[in-house]
Formats: C-alpha cells, structure tokens, sequence
C-alpha cells in the first residue's frame, strides 16, 4: 500500500482506539441508519427527515430533501399519521419471536 494510505489508516486507527465502545457503534449504526433511509427515500420515492441527538446531545441529520421543507410539511400536517416508539417496536418483535418467526425478515 502506498505510504499515505498507511499513515491515513494509523491514524484512523488511534482515533477508533482513543473513543469508546459505543461511540465507535453509533459512528457506524449512525451511517447505517442515514444509508437505510437513502435507500428508502429512492427506491419508494418518498421523502424522509431523520433527526438523532447523541448521548452528549449534538445533533445529527439527514434528509432526502431539504429539511426545513419537509419539518414544515410534518408541522402543518393535520391528518391521522403512524407513529412508532421504542416500545411500539419492541411489542411486534416479540410478537413475531412468539409466533416463531424471526426479527431480521420483517
């Protein structure tokens, strides 16, 4: 390999090394997540915004769009919509589990 792909994969390295575990599995589920929704934003030619706050609370975003447009379409929307928490999610996963169906294939 060439030497600065070396020296960029050191230092790569010692910045993984210097930060912890779960700041390590946010980074990458962090890059999953805003993947996911691209792929969904194209594929079913929808529109998506997606906001996370870190444990240390600095914020990160994605939209397939502007944001600001598509929190002022959320903020004027009036009609019945879906909405899922963390406990929503959970009770279909032990349903699925309970039935003998596996999680990943929802």
């Amino acid at each position: 390999r060439p030497l600065k792909t070396i020296q960029i994969t050191t230092q790569e390295t010692r910045h993984r090394q210097r930060q912890s575990p779960s700041t390590v599995t946010f980074t990458k589920r962090k890059f999953g997540l805003m993947k996911k929704a691209y792929e969904l934003s194209v594929l079913c030619d929808c529109e998506i915004a997606l906001i996370i706050f870190n444990s240390t609370n600095r914020l990160f975003q994605y939209a397939s769009t502007d944001m600001d447009k598509v929190l002022l379409k959320y903020t004027e929307y009036s009609e019945p919509h879906e909405s899922r928490t963390n406990t929503d999610i959970l009770e279909v996963m032990f349903k699925l589990l309970s039935k003998g169906k596996t999680v990943n294939n929802i």
